[in-house]
């Protein structure tokens, strides 16, 4: 392959928002030769767009036979991205998906499978890990620059969300077309850094508040606490509530304590290990001498060009993946047991038993407001035609 053709299922905020990047030739070795979205209305803006520069399809499959893409970027609501992806892996095409990588560990679980037979490349639209300040922050940790983990503590409050935003779109905010809330829309990509930084949690309790501040069935407002292997805890609050938010991830261990908040990154280093001083200090109130640095980070980083790019030049030449599709369900993971352990006012075991939260979230999408308007249909195995873009 000289270039990666990339096809786009579905034409809403983010399939449109990847062509305006690929068409004009920004990511190097790639070019965007088809648009898929079963809704007129949406080709049609297309059309406008972007004209006969590009092929036009009302159905993912015809555009996965018809010869025109090697690779495919899936933009559509939750639920389809694993059966839509499935469908491109058994056509021969490699695959992107947006965030999450599905609604629940089962489906992603089917699509791992899958990959894994057709040996096709499977990659995530991970766009933050493209942040230098995150690179660094996981660089640190990763590196034992702080010492034995203590506590990660992240505070993403900042996603303000008025009642008109769940109103914008039939499929919003409800079990039947959305999966989940906060955690499943607004909150994958912390979620996924959370564990591609400090690490996967061996438990979780959370309280997720469903409707609290808005009128929609799932969750707005969400507070969880984890523990770890190793003895260590973290704490993850979210909500789309509260304004004007924060959003502060504080990395504690033995060796010091790190930062993110406000496009800084800030260390504040233990020149002593204070887990060895509380060992050997012999004052009851002694502090080990502590040393603030402020790290130099571009933040911000190419997103989701950087991301299209690191995956059309694994294709290409190799280069490693920045974001498997096989580690979306980490964090996939760690959302489905947050709400299983609110469901069930009790600790969730990590990795969570899939079965379990897919029974109950089936009972929710039974009792579901948006369920007679068919946005979505209940079994899985029926929904790689029926998507509407987001």
């Amino acid at each position: 392959m000289e270039k990666v053709r990339f096809g786009i299922v579905g034409f809403g905020n983010m399939g449109s928002g990847h062509a305006k990047y690929l068409v004009p030739g920004e990511v190097k070795g790639a070019e965007l030769t088809a648009i898929c979205d079963i809704k007129p209305a949406k080709l049609e803006r297309a059309k406008e767009l972007y004209g006969d520069k590009i092929a036009y399809f009302d159905n993912h499959m015809d555009m996965f036979k018809s010869g025109l893409v090697d690779a495919v970027i899936i933009a559509t609501p939750h639920y389809f991205h694993p059966t839509i992806g499935i469908d491109a892996f058994r056509a021969g095409l490699h695959v992107i998906s947006e965030k999450p990588a599905g609604v629940y560990t089962k489906q992603v679980e089917d699509i791992m499978k899958v990959a894994k037979e057709t040996g096709l490349t499977y990659g995530m639209m991970f766009n933050q890990r493209t942040n230098p300040t995150y690179q660094k922050m996981r660089e640190m940790v990763q590196g034992g620059e702080l010492g034995e983990l203590i506590r990660c503590v992240w505070i993403i409050t900042d996603w303000y969300r008025t009642q008109s935003y769940y109103d914008s779109g039939e499929w919003r905010a409800t079990w039947d077309g959305e999966g989940g809330g906060v955690l499943l829309n607004q909150c994958p990509h912390q979620l996924d850094l959370w564990q591609w930084i400090f690490g996967m949690p061996s438990r979780i309790h959370a309280f997720c508040h469903e409707g609290k501040y808005h009128n929609i069935e799932v969750e707005d407002d969400v507070t969880a606490y984890a523990e770890y292997a190793n003895g260590a805890s973290g704490v993850f609050i979210t909500t789309t509530g509260e304004n004007p938010g924060t959003n502060r991830l504080e990395i504690t261990g033995s060796k010091g304590k790190l930062v993110s908040e406000g496009g800084k990154l800030t260390f504040w280093r233990n020149k002593t290990d204070c887990f060895e001083w509380t060992k050997t200090a012999t004052g009851g109130f002694a502090r080990p001498e502590t040393e603030k640095i402020e790290i130099e980070v571009e933040y911000g980083g190419p997103q989701h060009k950087g991301i299209t790019q690191n995956f059309t030049n694994h294709l290409l030449n190799g280069e490693p993946l920045l974001a498997s599709g096989f580690e979306g369900i980490n964090g996939l993971s760690i959302s489905n047991a947050m709400m299983l352990s609110s469901w069930k006012n009790d600790w969730v075991e990590l990795p969570n038993d899939g079965e379990e939260f897919w029974t109950e979230l089936q009972k929710r999408i039974e009792a579901s407001k948006n369920k007679e308007k068919k946005v979505v249909v209940e079994k899985v195995e029926d929904l790689s035609n029926t998507y509407t873009s987001k």
